[in-house]
């Protein structure tokens, strides 16, 4: 991928005898792609440049004028003004060349010792660093609001599903930590990626390193890198941390998509949890009466798109050889849209979820419906000596009464109730009633992990501490 820049500013050398067609020019550009890396690509051009003039490899004078130039560069791209060129193919000519009207010899001088091959494997982890520090930080603003949510809820009631049927009573609080705990693993996620981002590929030039006496330490060092990458053919090559982000990237998806499937729930009046604030909302063309949880549909559907990406990266390296191939232009397409819909969505999440209205009643109306508490009469029994098979049976039995009745467990008599277990009746006595109640069955999971409000809040308390 080796390149200069002619007499003319065209992008190739003598060695061809013909141009790039038009087509062939835009079917091989990427710079309307790329240009999002020009910060980045100065960046790195200027600490490469630094480390040729502390190695003589370059001048003094040659190092002020790029930095100079650079300034001037960044300046026009700051306002608008800088001129892209389809011709130049990608950011990393175009600025070269804009460079080099700037200030001559000196400009062309700054490509000594590398190439871009390791020049673009440098900016894209550059940018990527950046990136996955700020979608951190997004997801620490999500859970800390998720947390403030449920802290208002530790005792609130709501039936936890199984198969999307009733199973047992659970906190409204609890519930929602659960989504802290999988983002608070997505946290670690990245930052575990973040390590194998940050190694440094410049200095592996097109694919052998360079003969040039150059420091790649010291370019680490000012670039901020942890390490270098200690392969040149690898380092050109590598694109594993793209994959590995964008898997990342694809779970946080993952996640907020599970969140978004129980709002949309939630918010229907068919169940009526919750309400969304309208700002998050649409109506209908036709149906004036509708308001549409827009958002978390539309997060269930970008997280097709962001797995896409991800299939996408991995296909695109897995025929490759060593070293640098031009497929490797078609990663930035599906990184950079994957960066886009990840940190659109938590920053759009954090505002919603912030605007939950809960409605309490709802769900403690919806806890009440489908026998929650059967598992802790059959526990009940289970603690008074009966085989816990026994008690699932015998309250499997009492549930089908209760169904042809079209009552509730706590509407049987305790004579009905001792008579699902007629060997063992004295073992239910009076107290039995009170761990039928939603109270009495989501206290009962005092362990840590547990439902019980007070393991809640222990975990509430936790969860903060955990994003100081």
């Amino acid at each position: 991928m080796a390149s200069q820049l002619n007499k003319k500013g065209e992008a190739w050398s003598a060695r061809f005898s013909e141009p790039l067609s038009e087509l062939v020019q835009r079917y091989t550009s990427s710079v309307f792609v790329d240009k999002r890396l020009a910060f980045v690509d100065i960046e790195a051009s200027l600490a490469h440049a630094t480390m040729l003039a502390e190695c003589a490899i370059i001048s003094l004078d040659d190092l002020n004028q790029i930095k100079h130039g650079m300034a001037q560069i960044r300046d026009e791209i700051e306002r608008g003004e800088f001129n892209w060129q389809l011709i130049l193919e990608d950011v990393h000519l175009n600025i070269e060349a804009r460079l080099t009207t700037l200030i001559g010899d000196a400009g062309k001088r700054l490509h000594t010792g590398r190439s871009r091959n390791d020049q673009i494997a440098t900016d894209m982890r550059l940018w990527l660093r950046g990136e996955i520090d700020h979608i951190h930080t997004l997801l620490i603003e999500l859970r800390r609001v998720l947390i403030d949510l449920a802290q208002h809820h530790v005792a609130t009631i709501l039936p936890g599903f199984t198969h999307l049927q009733v199973a047992q009573p659970v906190t409204f609080g609890h519930h929602l930590l659960a989504y802290v705990e999988m983002l608070a693993r997505d946290s670690e996620r990245l930052l575990d990626c973040r390590k194998r981002v940050n190694h440094l590929p410049l200095g592996a030039a097109a694919l052998a390193g360079t003969s040039y006496p150059i420091d790649r330490q010291r370019v680490a060092d000012l670039l901020g890198f942890d390490k270098l990458c200690a392969n040149s053919l690898d380092a050109v090559s590598d694109r594993d941390f793209t994959i590995e982000f964008t898997a990342a990237a694809a779970l946080i998806m993952t996640h907020l998509s599970r969140f978004s499937e129980e709002l949309v729930l939630w918010m229907s009046p068919r169940v009526g949890f919750i309400d969304l604030a309208d700002r998050f909302c649409t109506g209908s063309s036709i149906m004036p009466q509708k308001k549409n949880p827009d958002i978390p549909e539309l997060a269930r559907g970008k997280t097709g798109r962001v797995n896409g990406n991800l299939i996408a990266l991995l296909t695109l390296v897995k025929g490759q050889p060593l070293a640098y191939n031009k497929d490797n232009q078609e990663d930035k397409e599906p990184l950079f849209d994957t960066v886009d819909t990840v940190t659109d969505t938590l920053r759009i999440f954090a505002d919603m979820v912030s605007g939950i209205e809960v409605k309490p009643a709802a769900m403690r109306a919806a806890a009440l419906q489908g026998y929650a508490t059967a598992t802790d009469l059959a526990d009940y029994l289970v603690k008074r000596g009966v085989p816990f098979r026994d008690a699932h049976e015998a309250v499997a039995h009492a549930v089908r009464v209760c169904v042809e009745r079209d009552c509730n467990l706590t509407d049987l008599t305790l004579d009905e109730l001792r008579a699902i277990l007629p060997e063992n009746a004295s073992l239910i006595e009076p107290e039995v009633f009170s761990y039928l109640t939603l109270e009495g069955s989501v206290a009962s999971r005092r362990h840590p992990g547990g439902t019980a409000p007070e393991q809640v809040q222990l975990a509430l308390n936790a969860a903060r501490e955990a994003l100081k």
